[in-house]
């Protein structure tokens, strides 16, 4: 079943939204052909190709163009959609406190009109209420125009959507670089705004996407959160020990369709699935050690190593899915962390703040949950979520929150499609999670809850 899924899968890339029948004995549908069919002595099906008739082929070049245009407007449309959910959520709060603030200066002038004498303490201290919310009326003002951008991004997301299906059904005169333009433009508009957004609660994690199918049950891939514009490179590390060689692809494009990569050779083999590539440099645990290596891609030398004291390491403080994931790497908005365990700790896990250039620890906070029950953990925002584990019914059950030094037991379902989760990380820049399930490699959005303070 799975083969026949990437097999559909390859289908859709290659060829958008085309409607497939099945193919049998009879003449395949007018506009496509049967290319090498042969049958076995027991008249087993060997090898069946359905290809596009030759004028088609011939506009390969374009219809390249419009698969990778049409990928950026299918990611986009689903930042937007959360994008979307988040502001209307923030505006809907912000509208009430409007009403509020309304209410507060009508009865402000009421008192101010009448001049009795037994409401001047009344008076004093609405006045005072009404100085705490008026900060809110330039973030009401920013909300509402967020709000207006997302419809726009929305409307013009479509428009861009029904130009791309009109080409699909026939490939016309239009000028693709105006088309490609305005997609570009779309998609930085979206990002800055989404990043005016500050940090929030996690309160929901999308459907996944898979991205590629390839390499062992478990493995590592990510790209650089701080990279500068224009890199869009993809790490991807195979295994989770005895292995050196990590992978560079030049996009995530190239990454999902071509096995072109620069095989960058590290010093030492890694431990476990949590290194992180960030600013340029992947960090990553030495197999058999409590050491955390900080290797530049740049100079292809070690800029930095450091122990991480008193952290389990060769399967003493794993994840409960094993695999020498005693220390996991992970970065978020905040910077550099580390998760571990510790004996000091009763094998709970530790969570330290690292200083991304000198590996040092600016600060820990002990928790209260066994490193060993964790199936899997990310940061977003300074909190920590773990999973209640690996395999079947998977949730986001656990979070600890580093701003207030408490945790909290919470809810939230995590599709775990293959079955085996050996790697989740969040990345700030994309503000999605990058996941190792079972040979695939997978992207969630996440939705985050935005207080206004």
């Amino acid at each position: 079943m799975e083969s026949e899924e990437n097999l559909v899968n390859i289908f859709l890339l290659l060829l958008f939204s085309a409607v497939f029948t099945v193919v049998g004995p009879s003449t395949p549908e007018e506009g496509w052909q049967v290319y090498s069919s042969a049958q076995d002595a027991e008249g087993r099906c060997v090898c069946t190709v359905v290809a596009p008739q030759q004028s088609v082929c011939s506009r390969d070049a374009r219809t390249k163009q419009l698969r990778q245009l049409l990928e950026r407007v299918q990611n986009m449309s689903q930042s937007i959609e959360v994008l979307d959910q988040r502001t209307q959520r923030d505006l809907q709060f912000v509208e009430k406190m409007e009403i509020q603030l309304k209410g507060l200066e009508n009865k402000f002038k009421q008192v101010e009109d009448g001049h009795e004498s037994n409401i001047a303490r009344q008076y004093r201290s609405i006045k005072e209420k009404m100085e705490e919310l008026r900060p809110l009326i330039p973030v009401l003002e920013t909300y509402k125009a967020d709000a207006l951008l997302v419809r726009q991004f929305k409307e013009e997301a479509a428009n861009v959507t029904d130009m791309l299906g009109n080409l699909q059904e026939q490939l016309g005169g239009l000028d693709y670089q105006e088309l490609h333009s305005r997609v570009m433009s779309l998609e930085d508009r979206l990002k800055a705004c989404m990043q005016r957004l500050a940090c929030g609660k996690l309160t929901g994690i999308s459907e996944p996407i898979t991205i590629k199918t390839s390499g062992s049950r478990f493995g590592s891939w990510m790209t650089d959160p701080l990279a500068p514009a224009g890199d869009n490179r993809v790490w991807y590390m195979d295994g989770y020990h005895n292995n050196r060689f990590v992978r560079e692809y030049q996009s995530m494009y190239d990454f999902m369709t071509t096995d072109n990569f620069t095989s960058h050779r590290l010093p030492h083999p890694w431990s476990g699935t949590g290194q992180v590539v960030y600013n340029g440099s992947i960090y990553f645990n030495k197999f058999q050690s409590h050491t955390i290596i900080k290797f530049d891609f740049s100079t292809s030398l070690i800029s930095r190593s450091r122990q991480l004291d008193f952290a389990g390491y060769n399967n003493m403080y794993h994840y409960s899915w094993g695999g020498h994931s005693d220390i996991d790497l992970m970065v978020d908005e905040g910077g550099l962390w580390a998760v571990y365990a510790t004996n000091q700790n009763a094998g709970n896990i530790v969570l330290s703040q690292l200083n991304p250039n000198t590996l040092q620890i600016i600060r820990s906070w002990t928790t209260n949950h066994p490193k060993r029950s964790a199936g899997e953990a990310f940061m977003i925002c300074g909190t920590l979520y773990v999973t209640n584990g690996y395999s079947g019914g998977t949730k986001v059950y656990y979070a600890y929150s580093t701003n207030s030094s408490t945790y909290e037991y919470i809810d939230i379902p995590l599709t775990n499609k293959y079955s085996h989760l050996s790697m989740l990380d969040y990345n700030p820049r994309d503000r999605a999670l990058y996941a190792w399930n079972n040979g695939h490699q997978v992207l969630y959005n996440v939705t985050l809850y935005h207080i206004i303070q």
